[in-house]
Protein backbone atom coordinates (compact mmCIF):
# COMPACT_ATOMS: atom_id res chain seq x y z
CA UNK A 1 0.00 0.00 0.00
CA UNK A 2 0.78 3.50 0.33
CA UNK A 3 1.61 5.78 2.49
CA UNK A 4 -1.72 6.02 4.96
CA UNK A 5 -2.17 9.86 4.45
CA UNK A 6 -2.96 12.75 6.68
CA UNK A 7 0.60 13.55 7.73
CA UNK A 8 3.58 15.75 6.40
CA UNK A 9 6.39 13.04 4.48
CA UNK A 10 9.96 14.03 4.01
CA UNK A 11 10.64 13.62 0.05
CA UNK A 12 14.83 13.61 -0.48
CA UNK A 13 16.02 15.55 -3.39
CA UNK A 14 18.94 15.59 -5.08
CA UNK A 15 18.24 18.73 -7.02
CA UNK A 16 16.98 22.57 -7.11
CA UNK A 17 14.31 21.47 -10.29
CA UNK A 18 13.29 18.61 -7.60
CA UNK A 19 13.02 21.47 -4.74
CA UNK A 20 10.57 23.99 -7.13
CA UNK A 21 8.59 20.47 -8.63
CA UNK A 22 7.53 19.32 -4.91
CA UNK A 23 7.56 22.92 -3.10
CA UNK A 24 3.81 22.93 -3.90
CA UNK A 25 2.50 19.33 -3.15
CA UNK A 26 0.81 19.31 -0.50
CA UNK A 27 1.62 17.29 2.94
CA UNK A 28 5.50 17.10 1.27
CA UNK A 29 8.80 18.44 2.67
CA UNK A 30 11.17 18.27 0.31
CA UNK A 31 14.95 18.21 1.79
CA UNK A 32 17.61 18.41 -0.42
CA UNK A 33 20.72 16.48 0.21
CA UNK A 34 23.87 16.19 -1.86
CA UNK A 35 25.69 13.00 -3.27
CA UNK A 36 29.22 12.01 -1.75
CA UNK A 37 27.73 14.27 1.59
CA UNK A 38 26.44 13.19 4.63
CA UNK A 39 23.10 13.28 4.47
CA UNK A 40 21.17 16.19 6.36
CA UNK A 41 20.10 15.40 9.93
CA UNK A 42 16.21 15.17 9.08
CA UNK A 43 16.76 12.42 6.47
CA UNK A 44 15.88 10.06 9.30
CA UNK A 45 12.42 10.79 8.89
CA UNK A 46 12.36 10.94 4.79
CA UNK A 47 9.79 8.25 3.40
CA UNK A 48 10.62 8.50 -0.01
CA UNK A 49 13.96 9.47 -2.29
CA UNK A 50 14.47 10.60 -5.91
CA UNK A 51 18.08 9.34 -6.37
CA UNK A 52 20.85 10.84 -7.97
CA UNK A 53 22.74 8.26 -9.50
CA UNK A 54 22.82 4.42 -10.14
CA UNK A 55 21.84 1.81 -7.42
CA UNK A 56 25.35 1.10 -6.59
CA UNK A 57 25.92 4.54 -5.86
CA UNK A 58 23.10 4.99 -4.16
CA UNK A 59 22.73 1.91 -1.92
CA UNK A 60 24.85 3.36 0.39
CA UNK A 61 22.50 5.95 2.08
CA UNK A 62 19.74 3.57 2.71
CA UNK A 63 21.02 2.41 6.22
CA UNK A 64 20.60 5.76 7.25
CA UNK A 65 16.36 5.53 6.14
CA UNK A 66 15.09 3.54 8.39
CA UNK A 67 11.76 5.36 7.22
CA UNK A 68 12.16 4.97 3.86
CA UNK A 69 9.20 3.63 1.92
CA UNK A 70 9.32 4.40 -1.56
CA UNK A 71 12.07 4.96 -4.32
CA UNK A 72 10.70 6.96 -7.01
CA UNK A 73 13.42 7.18 -9.93
CA UNK A 74 13.70 9.96 -12.54
CA UNK A 75 14.64 7.15 -15.63
CA UNK A 76 12.50 4.82 -17.01
CA UNK A 77 15.00 2.14 -16.79
CA UNK A 78 15.02 0.01 -13.63
CA UNK A 79 17.34 -2.98 -13.74
CA UNK A 80 19.85 -1.86 -11.93
CA UNK A 81 17.69 -1.51 -8.96
CA UNK A 82 15.39 -4.76 -9.31
CA UNK A 83 16.18 -7.15 -6.29
CA UNK A 84 18.54 -4.86 -4.54
CA UNK A 85 16.28 -3.00 -2.56
CA UNK A 86 15.05 -3.97 1.18
CA UNK A 87 11.82 -5.16 2.52
CA UNK A 88 8.93 -3.15 2.38
CA UNK A 89 10.33 -0.38 0.22
CA UNK A 90 8.33 0.43 -2.89
CA UNK A 91 10.16 1.07 -6.53
CA UNK A 92 8.49 3.21 -9.02
CA UNK A 93 9.73 4.46 -12.52
CA UNK A 94 9.20 7.82 -14.87
CA UNK A 95 7.15 5.78 -17.18
CA UNK A 96 5.76 8.32 -19.48
CA UNK A 97 8.36 10.74 -19.04
CA UNK A 98 10.55 10.37 -22.38
CA UNK A 99 8.21 8.24 -24.46
CA UNK A 100 7.72 11.47 -27.06
CA UNK A 101 11.54 12.23 -27.24
CA UNK A 102 12.44 8.74 -27.58
CA UNK A 103 9.73 8.01 -30.08
CA UNK A 104 11.46 10.87 -31.78
CA UNK A 105 14.92 9.51 -32.35
CA UNK A 106 13.39 6.41 -33.83
CA UNK A 107 11.71 8.10 -36.77
CA UNK A 108 14.99 10.47 -36.91
CA UNK A 109 17.11 7.59 -37.39
CA UNK A 110 14.85 5.76 -39.94
CA UNK A 111 14.41 9.19 -41.94
CA UNK A 112 18.05 9.82 -41.84
CA UNK A 113 18.80 6.15 -43.08
CA UNK A 114 16.28 6.16 -45.62
CA UNK A 115 16.64 9.48 -46.98
CA UNK A 116 20.65 8.88 -46.91
CA UNK A 117 21.35 11.76 -45.27
CA UNK A 118 24.98 11.07 -44.46
CA UNK A 119 25.63 10.68 -48.14
CA UNK A 120 24.30 13.97 -48.76
CA UNK A 121 26.01 15.13 -45.51
CA UNK A 122 29.64 13.81 -47.14
CA UNK A 123 28.73 15.13 -50.54
CA UNK A 124 28.18 18.47 -49.06
CA UNK A 125 31.65 18.50 -47.42
CA UNK A 126 33.31 17.89 -50.75
CA UNK A 127 31.42 20.26 -52.37
CA UNK A 128 29.68 17.79 -54.74
CA UNK A 129 26.48 18.01 -55.88
CA UNK A 130 25.56 14.20 -55.74
CA UNK A 131 21.43 13.83 -56.73
CA UNK A 132 20.60 9.97 -55.32
CA UNK A 133 17.67 8.17 -55.24
CA UNK A 134 16.86 7.68 -51.44
CA UNK A 135 13.77 4.69 -49.58
CA UNK A 136 10.68 5.89 -48.29
CA UNK A 137 9.25 5.14 -44.48
CA UNK A 138 5.88 5.10 -46.75
CA UNK A 139 4.47 1.11 -47.14
CA UNK A 140 7.08 0.20 -44.51
CA UNK A 141 6.40 -2.78 -42.15
CA UNK A 142 7.28 -1.91 -39.00
CA UNK A 143 7.49 -4.28 -36.38
CA UNK A 144 7.49 -2.76 -32.38
CA UNK A 145 8.99 -5.13 -29.57
CA UNK A 146 7.31 -3.56 -26.54
CA UNK A 147 3.96 -1.96 -26.28
CA UNK A 148 3.99 0.75 -23.69
CA UNK A 149 4.68 4.14 -23.48
CA UNK A 150 7.32 4.39 -25.91
CA UNK A 151 6.34 1.81 -28.34
CA UNK A 152 2.89 3.58 -28.17
CA UNK A 153 4.31 6.91 -28.97
CA UNK A 154 6.32 5.31 -31.57
CA UNK A 155 3.21 3.80 -33.46
CA UNK A 156 1.30 7.34 -32.87
CA UNK A 157 4.04 8.87 -34.95
CA UNK A 158 5.03 6.14 -37.50
CA UNK A 159 1.34 5.62 -38.85
CA UNK A 160 1.22 9.41 -40.78
CA UNK A 161 4.69 8.44 -42.58
CA UNK A 162 1.98 5.49 -44.10
CA UNK A 163 3.74 2.81 -42.19
CA UNK A 164 2.54 -0.66 -41.32
CA UNK A 165 3.21 -0.85 -38.02
CA UNK A 166 2.46 -3.53 -35.54
CA UNK A 167 2.58 -4.29 -31.38
CA UNK A 168 4.51 -6.81 -30.13
CA UNK A 169 3.91 -6.92 -26.04
CA UNK A 170 5.03 -9.45 -23.01
CA UNK A 171 1.45 -11.31 -23.77
CA UNK A 172 -0.91 -10.53 -26.01
CA UNK A 173 -4.48 -7.85 -25.99
CA UNK A 174 -6.61 -5.87 -28.67
CA UNK A 175 -4.10 -4.78 -30.94
CA UNK A 176 -1.08 -6.30 -29.53
CA UNK A 177 0.57 -9.78 -30.46
CA UNK A 178 2.80 -11.42 -28.02
CA UNK A 179 6.44 -12.14 -27.81
CA UNK A 180 5.69 -15.65 -28.83
CA UNK A 181 4.89 -14.72 -31.76
CA UNK A 182 7.62 -12.96 -32.75
CA UNK A 183 9.32 -15.82 -35.64
CA UNK A 184 5.91 -15.44 -37.40
CA UNK A 185 6.03 -11.86 -37.49
CA UNK A 186 9.77 -10.87 -37.95
CA UNK A 187 10.05 -12.55 -41.29
CA UNK A 188 7.73 -9.93 -42.93
CA UNK A 189 9.21 -6.69 -41.07
CA UNK A 190 11.25 -4.32 -42.90
CA UNK A 191 12.05 -2.64 -39.26
CA UNK A 192 12.11 -3.81 -35.86
CA UNK A 193 11.82 -1.78 -33.28
CA UNK A 194 13.36 -2.76 -29.29
CA UNK A 195 11.54 -0.87 -26.58
CA UNK A 196 11.72 -3.27 -23.88
CA UNK A 197 13.42 -3.25 -20.35
CA UNK A 198 16.40 -5.51 -19.84
CA UNK A 199 15.64 -8.44 -18.05
CA UNK A 200 16.40 -11.94 -17.90
CA UNK A 201 13.74 -12.76 -20.46
CA UNK A 202 15.13 -10.09 -22.68
CA UNK A 203 18.59 -10.30 -22.26
CA UNK A 204 20.11 -11.60 -25.84
CA UNK A 205 16.83 -11.71 -26.74
CA UNK A 206 18.11 -10.81 -30.45
CA UNK A 207 20.30 -13.68 -31.11
CA UNK A 208 21.81 -14.57 -34.26
CA UNK A 209 18.21 -17.10 -35.19
CA UNK A 210 16.02 -13.81 -34.23
CA UNK A 211 18.16 -12.52 -36.84
CA UNK A 212 18.18 -14.53 -39.28
CA UNK A 213 14.43 -14.50 -39.35
CA UNK A 214 14.14 -10.91 -40.53
CA UNK A 215 14.47 -10.26 -44.66
CA UNK A 216 17.68 -8.83 -46.33
CA UNK A 217 17.54 -5.11 -46.32
CA UNK A 218 15.11 -4.74 -42.93
CA UNK A 219 16.88 -2.10 -40.15
CA UNK A 220 16.86 -3.24 -36.43
CA UNK A 221 16.55 -0.15 -34.19
CA UNK A 222 17.02 -0.27 -30.37
CA UNK A 223 16.13 1.90 -28.26
CA UNK A 224 16.01 -0.15 -25.16
CA UNK A 225 19.19 -1.60 -23.36
CA UNK A 226 22.32 -2.97 -25.68
CA UNK A 227 22.49 -6.06 -23.81
CA UNK A 228 18.91 -7.13 -25.14
CA UNK A 229 20.85 -7.68 -28.40
CA UNK A 230 23.80 -10.61 -29.44
CA UNK A 231 26.62 -7.63 -30.20
CA UNK A 232 28.40 -10.19 -32.30
CA UNK A 233 25.56 -11.59 -33.99
CA UNK A 234 24.83 -8.17 -34.94
CA UNK A 235 28.07 -7.32 -36.06
CA UNK A 236 27.94 -10.57 -38.56
CA UNK A 237 25.02 -9.31 -40.33
CA UNK A 238 26.07 -5.79 -40.65
CA UNK A 239 29.59 -6.78 -42.00
CA UNK A 240 27.49 -9.26 -44.55
CA UNK A 241 25.51 -6.23 -45.35
CA UNK A 242 22.44 -8.43 -45.55
CA UNK A 243 20.95 -5.89 -42.42
CA UNK A 244 21.19 -2.75 -41.39
CA UNK A 245 20.95 -0.56 -37.79
CA UNK A 246 20.36 2.08 -35.82
CA UNK A 247 21.79 2.01 -32.26
CA UNK A 248 21.27 4.41 -29.58
CA UNK A 249 22.61 1.58 -26.76
CA UNK A 250 25.80 -0.98 -27.14
CA UNK A 251 26.88 -3.58 -25.39
CA UNK A 252 29.27 -2.78 -23.91
CA UNK A 253 28.19 0.92 -23.42
CA UNK A 254 30.19 3.56 -23.51
CA UNK A 255 30.96 1.58 -26.72
CA UNK A 256 35.18 1.47 -26.86
CA UNK A 257 37.00 3.58 -29.58
CA UNK A 258 38.71 0.24 -30.81
CA UNK A 259 35.43 -1.74 -31.66
CA UNK A 260 34.26 -2.70 -34.70
CA UNK A 261 30.62 -1.14 -34.46
CA UNK A 262 31.91 2.26 -35.06
CA UNK A 263 33.56 1.44 -38.38
CA UNK A 264 30.29 -1.69 -39.41
CA UNK A 265 28.77 -0.81 -42.59
CA UNK A 266 24.70 0.10 -42.55
CA UNK A 267 25.16 1.42 -38.48
CA UNK A 268 23.57 5.20 -37.25
CA UNK A 269 24.99 4.94 -34.20
CA UNK A 270 24.34 7.52 -31.19
CA UNK A 271 25.56 7.74 -27.42
CA UNK A 272 22.68 6.54 -25.36
CA UNK A 273 21.10 10.34 -26.27
CA UNK A 274 17.56 9.20 -27.50
CA UNK A 275 15.98 10.55 -24.04
CA UNK A 276 18.11 13.55 -24.06
CA UNK A 277 16.27 16.77 -25.11
CA UNK A 278 15.63 20.14 -24.04
CA UNK A 279 13.36 19.92 -21.01
CA UNK A 280 13.76 16.31 -20.02
CA UNK A 281 14.57 16.85 -16.45
CA UNK A 282 10.93 19.09 -16.15
CA UNK A 283 9.33 16.21 -17.73
CA UNK A 284 10.87 13.88 -15.52
CA UNK A 285 9.44 15.75 -12.24
CA UNK A 286 6.02 16.20 -13.42
CA UNK A 287 5.53 12.45 -13.63
CA UNK A 288 7.77 11.57 -10.23
CA UNK A 289 5.38 14.53 -8.50
CA UNK A 290 2.46 12.65 -9.51
CA UNK A 291 3.76 9.77 -8.24
CA UNK A 292 4.66 11.14 -4.88
CA UNK A 293 1.28 12.73 -5.02
CA UNK A 294 -0.39 9.42 -5.12
CA UNK A 295 1.52 7.65 -2.52
CA UNK A 296 0.93 10.69 0.05
CA UNK A 297 -2.83 10.10 -0.83
CA UNK A 298 -2.69 6.30 0.57
CA UNK A 299 -2.20 4.84 -3.49
CA UNK A 300 0.33 3.10 -5.47
CA UNK A 301 2.18 4.62 -7.55
CA UNK A 302 1.44 3.52 -11.22
CA UNK A 303 4.36 2.81 -12.29
CA UNK A 304 5.75 0.68 -9.28
CA UNK A 305 8.11 -1.99 -10.17
CA UNK A 306 7.10 -6.07 -9.43
CA UNK A 307 9.79 -8.16 -9.78
CA UNK A 308 11.64 -8.14 -12.96
CA UNK A 309 9.54 -5.40 -14.19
Amino acid sequence: MGHDGGVTITVLVPDDDGMVALSGVSRVRPLRYRMGEPLPEQAREAEVLIPSGGAAAVRPMLVGLPRLRLIQLLSAGAEDWVGTLPGGVLLSTCRGAHGGSTAEWVLAVLLSMYRELEAFTEARRAAEWAPRVGETLQGKRVLVVGAGDVGTQVRRRLEPFDAWVTMVGLSARPGVHEVAELPSLLPDSDVVVLLVPLTSRTRAMVDASFLAAMPDGAVLVNASRGPVVDTEALLAELVSGRLRAALDVTDPEPLPAEHPLWSAPGVVLTPHVAGSVCGARRRSYRVAVAEIERYVQGELPRNLVHGEY
